[in-house]
C-alpha cells in the first residue's frame, strides 16, 4: 500500500511516482526547486531568523561578534562536549535518495505543509517526525516505533568503555551503521537538532532527530586548569565555634536519589582518608524539609518550580510552606516552623545591590552553620553564577553554588553535598531534558524524562522554550550569567504544555530572554512563529486555550509571529515589547540593534493587525551619556504607543558589563527624576488604555481569590489585563467567567460576572 504521505505529495501535485516504485529515486515537481545541500545539511525555513554570528556596534556597522553562539563551542576544554556527552537518543527516517531526504525534512520543518500548497499532510499525534517514519521510512527494523533507534553511545566520550560502547550500538547497526553513529556525534548535535546524513553503504539517507542528550555529570572530572567549576573535600573548620560544616545525606540508588531514612544514628559519609576531615563525620540522616527564597524575572520563578520538583520528587522532601496549616492540637496554634535540611536562594541580579541581599539573606543561616546545625547551603540563579567561587570565599558556610544550567542535575550534586564536599558549578553547560537521568530504552515521548515540576499555580503554568541569550547588550548581565541561547525542541515543549493540560491548566507562558531568537541555535534553524503554530494545532481541544509568550526583541520580531497572535485562536492578543530607550544614538549605545523608526513599525504593524491586542514594554532611563534632549525621545515614543503597562528601570551599572564602566554615568537625582517622569506618563496611559474596557463584557480566566479582598475572585482577561470581581471562587477557580467591567483602574479592572442569558 502506498504510504499516506506519497498519496498526499501526489494528490497536490507536488511528486510524481509510480505506485509500486515509493521507494526508488524520485522525481520531484516543485515551483521552488529543492536543492541538493552539503553533505551535513542545514536546511533552512523560510524565515530564518538573523544570524546569530554578527552583533551591532555603536557605529550601526555589523562586526564579528567575540563571544559563542553554539551550545558546544562555550564549553571550557576541562568540560568539553566529548567528555559530558555519554549518549544520545535518536529517531531516523531511511529514504531512498537525497531529493526525497530534502523533501521530507521540508515536511517535517513545515510542521506537515506539504510544499508550494495549502495542503497539509494527515498527523494525529503532534510529533510529525514519527508519523513520517512509520509512513515512509524503509528502515523495517524502526518504522513501526516511529524510527526510533533509541540512546546510541558516544564513540567519542572519554570514558565510554569501548565493550559497553559496543555491545550498546551494536544493537542498532541494522538500523544505523557505526559510521553514521560517528558522524552523527561529529556534528556535536543536542536535543531537537534533526541532520540529514548517507547511508554508509551509499543506500539511501538518513534524516535522524535528537531527542535528547545523556550528560554524564562526575563533579570530580569536571575542575581543571581554566574551569570555573570547583569540587572542595577538605572542608575546613568554620569560625566562631571552630565546628566542621554539617550536610544531610543523600543517596542515589538504583538510578533515582533518596534521602537516607536511618532513624537516630549518623550516618558516615564514606571519607575514608587519613586525615583530620575524615575523621569528623559530617552528614546526618533524614532530610526532611527545604526552604527556597526566589527572587527576580519569570525564568527564576520557573527555574524554582523546577528546583523544588527535584526536592520533592527526586529526594522526597517537603517544603516548609507545607506545614503552614499544621495545628498544634494542644495549644490551638500553628506549629513552630522547623529550621530546613536544606536552604535554596534562586537569585537574581539584574539590578544594583543584588549581591548585598543575597548576603543578608545568608547570615542567619551561616551562623546556624557555623554552630553546628545540619544543614546544606545551596545558592543558585544569577547571582551564584556570576559571583561563583567568590561566594564560597565570602561564605564558606554554603555548601553548593549553583549555576542556572545546572538545575536538572541538582540531586546529584546534592549526593556530593551529603559527603562533605563543597561545590561551585558555574561552568558551561549544555541543556538536557532529564540531564543524568536514567538512558534505556524505555522512553517513548520528548516529556518522559524531563526535571519534575513543583507548579507554583494550578491555573497557569510557565513553559520554558530557550535558555540563555546571544545579544550582549552593553548594560546586561544575563548572557554572562545565563549562557548561549539553547532551544528545546518543539516536541519537548508539546510534551510539557500536554502534560499541564492533563492536569487541567488553562493557560501556558512560553518564556525565554528572548524568545524570538528560538530555533536559530538549532541545526537547521526553527523560528518561533513556527512554534506558535505548531502548539496551537497541536493542543487538544477544551484543554489549554491560552497561549502566552515573553520576552520580544525588536530587532529579532518577525512579522510572522503578528500574524499568529492576530490569526490563531489560542495565542493571547498581548504583547510584550521592551524598547528600553527612545533615542537612536542611546539605542546603539546600549547595542540594541534597532531604531526608534524601525520600533514604531513594529508597533504600527501590531495595530492594523490585531488592534485590541495589549502592548507592554520595558525602559531605562538615565542610561550612560543620556541627555535631556534624548531622554525626551523616550516620553514621545510613550505618548505614540501608550503602552497598556510599562516595567520601568533607573540605570544601574552591573558587574562584567561594558557600560558599568564608562565615564559618563548619569548622577543619581537626574536618574530619580527622569524615572518619577516616566512613570506617572505610563500610568496615565495605563488607565486610558484600561477605560477602553468600560461597558464590554470580556473572558477572564479565574485565577485566584484577591489576597486583599477574599470575597473578591481574580484573574486576567486574554490581553492579561487583571480584573476584580465579586464572586464563588471557589466554584470558579481555573474556569472561564465572562464578566462585565465596570470600572477602570491604572494597573488592573472591575467588574462582576454575567450569566450566559445576558
Amino acid at each position: 500500500m502506498m504510504p499516506l504521505l506519497i498519496q498526499a505529495l501526489m494528490a497536490a501535485g507536488c511528486l510524481r511516482i509510480d505506485v509500486e516504485a515509493w521507494s526508488a529515486p524520485l522525481t520531484i515537481k516543485s515551483k521552488s526547486p529543492l536543492t541538493s545541500t552539503s553533505l551535513h545539511s542545514t536546511f533552512q525555513t523560510d524565515e530564518a531568523t538573523a544570524s546569530a554570528d554578527t552583533t551591532i556596534a555603536n557605529d550601526n556597522k555589523v562586526k564579528k561578534t567575540w563571544f559563542p553562539v553554539h551550545p558546544a563551542d562555550a564549553l571550557s576544554p576541562s568540560n568539553d562536549y566529548n567528555s559530558l556527552v555519554k549518549s544520545a537518543y535518536l529517531r531516523h527516517v531511511l529514504v531512498a535518495s537525497e531529493e526525497m531526504a530534502d523533501l521530507i525534512m521540508s515536511v517535517y520543518l513545515k510542521g506537515g505543509s506539504l510544499p508550494d500548497t495549502e495542503e497539509t499532510y494527515v498527523q494525529t499525534d503532534g510529533d510529525i517526525f514519527t508519523r513520517l517514519a512509520r509512513d515512509v521510512s524503509l528502515c523495517t527494523d524502526s518504522r513501526e516505533g516511529g524510527g526510533k533507534i533509541g540512546w546510541l553511545n558516544n564513540p567519542f566520550h572519554q570514558e565510554n568503555d569501548s565493550d559497553i560502547l559496543e555491545k550498546t550500538n551494536d544493537v542498532a547497526s541494522e538500523m544505523i551503521s557505526p559510521e553514521v553513529i560517528e558522524m552523527v556525534f561529529q556534528e556535536r548535535v543536542k536535543g531537537g537538532d534533526v541532520i540529514k546524513l548517507p547511508a554508509a553503504d551509499g543506500d539511501g539517507w538518513h534524516i535522524i532527530r535528537v531527542d535528547d542528550l545523556h550528560i554524564q555529570l562526575q563533579p570530580s572530572s569536571m575542575t581543571g586548569i581554566g574551569s570555573k567549576n570547583t569540587i572542595n573535600k577538605k572542608r575546613k573548620k568554620l569560625k566562631g565555634l571552630g565546628k566542621f560544616p554539617l550536610s544531610p545525606t543523600f543517596q542515589k540508588v538504583d538510578g533515582e536519589i533518596i534521602n537516607n531514612k536511618v532513624e537516630g544514628e549518623i550516618i558516615n559519609n564514606g571519607i575514608e582518608n587519613d586525615d583530620e576531615q575524615s575523621k569528623v563525620i559530617y552528614s546526618v540522616p533524614n532530610a526532611q524539609y527545604y526552604k527556597i527564597l526566589t527572587s527576580g524575572c519569570q525564568m527564576n520563578v520557573a527555574d524554582s518550580e523546577r528546583i523544588m520538583g527535584a526536592l520533592e520528587g527526586e529526594l522526597g522532601l517537603k517544603s516548609l510552606d507545607s506545614l503552614n496549616d499544621e495545628v498544634d492540637p494542644s495549644t490551638k496554634k500553628s506549629k513552630k516552623e522547623p529550621t530546613p535540611d536544606i536552604l535554596l536562594l534562586n537569585t537574581c541580579t539584574i539590578r544594583d545591590h543584588a549581591e548585598q541581599k543575597v548576603y543578608d539573606a545568608l547570615g542567619p543561616y551561616a551562623a546556624l552553620k557555623r554552630a553546628g546545625q545540619p544543614l546544606a547551603i545551596v545558592v543558585a540563579g544569577c547571582v551564584a553564577q556570576q559571583e561563583g567561587e567568590a561566594l564560597l570565599r565570602r561564605f564558606p558556610e554554603i555548601d553548593l553554588v549553583l549555576g542556572p544550567q545546572y538545575i536538572p542535575w541538582l540531586g546529584e550534586l546534592l549526593v556530593e553535598v551529603g559527603k562533605g564536599s563543597q561545590l561551585c558549578m558555574t561552568e558551561s553547560m549544555i541543556w538536557s531534558e532529564k540531564g543524568s537521568g536514567a538512558s534505556d530504552s524505555s522512553r517513548e515521548k520528548d516529556g518522559d524524562w524531563m526535571v519534575p515540576i513543583k507548579r507554583g499555580h494550578s491555573t497557569r503554568g510557565w513553559v520554558n522554550v530557550i535558555y540563555g541569550c546571544n545579544e550582549h547588550c552593553t548594560y546586561c548581565v544575563v548572557p554572562g550569567v545565563r549562557g548561549v541561547e539553547q532551544s528545546r525542541s518543539k516536541e519537548a515543549i508539546l510534551q510539557e504544555c500536554l502534560q499541564l493540560a492533563a492536569s487541567g491548566y488553562k493557560e501556558v507562558t512560553l518564556i525565554g530572554q528572548n524568545i524570538d531568537a528560538y530555533g536559530r541555535d538549532m541545526t537547521p534553524k526553527r523560528t518561533f512563529a513556527d512554534l506558535l503554530h505548531y502548539l496551537n494545532s497541536n493542543l487538544p481541544p477544551d484543554t489549554i486555550s491560552r497561549i502566552r509568550y515573553v520576552t520580544s526583541h525588536p530587532r529579532y520580531f518577525s512579522d510572522r509571529v503578528i500574524d499568529a497572535v492576530a490569526n490563531l485562536d489560542k495565542v493571547c492578543e498581548c504583547f510584550h515589547m521592551p524598547f528600553q530607550a527612545g533615542d537612536d544614538q542611546v539605542l546603539r549605545d546600549m547595542r540594541r540593534g534597532y531604531s526608534y523608526d524601525s520600533y514604531m513599525n513594529i508597533i504600527r504593524k501590531i495595530r492594523a493587525k490585531a488592534p485590541d491586542a495589549s502592548i507592554c514594554g520595558d525602559v531605562i532611563v538615565g542610561f550612560p551619556g543620556e541627555s535631556e534632549e534624548a531622554f525626551q525621545r523616550t516620553l514621545d515614543l510613550m505618548e505614540e504607543v501608550k503602552f497598556d503597562n510599562l516595567n520601568t528601570f533607573a540605570y544601574s551599572p552591573r558587574p562584567n558589563t561594558e557600560a558599568g564602566v564608562w565615564e559618563n554615568q548619569i548622577p543619581p537625582d537626574v536618574q530619580s527624576e527622569r524615572l518619577q517622569r516616566v512613570q506617572a506618563l505610563a500610568a496615565k496611559h495605563a488607565l486610558t488604555r484600561s477605560e477602553r474596557y468600560l461597558g464590554r463584557v470580556v473572558e477572564v480566566l479565574v485565577e485566584d481569590r484577591n489576597p486583599k479582598n477574599g470575597d473578591e475572585g481574580m484573574g486576567r482577561t486574554r490581553q492579561g489585563r487583571q480584573v476584580f470581581f465579586p464572586g464563588n471562587v471557589k466554584e470558579l477557580k481555573g474556569e472561564y467567567a465572562m464578566v462585565e467591567i465596570v470600572e477602570a483602574r491604572t494597573w488592573s479592572l472591575v467588574g462582576r460576572v454575567v450569566d450566559n442569558a445576558e
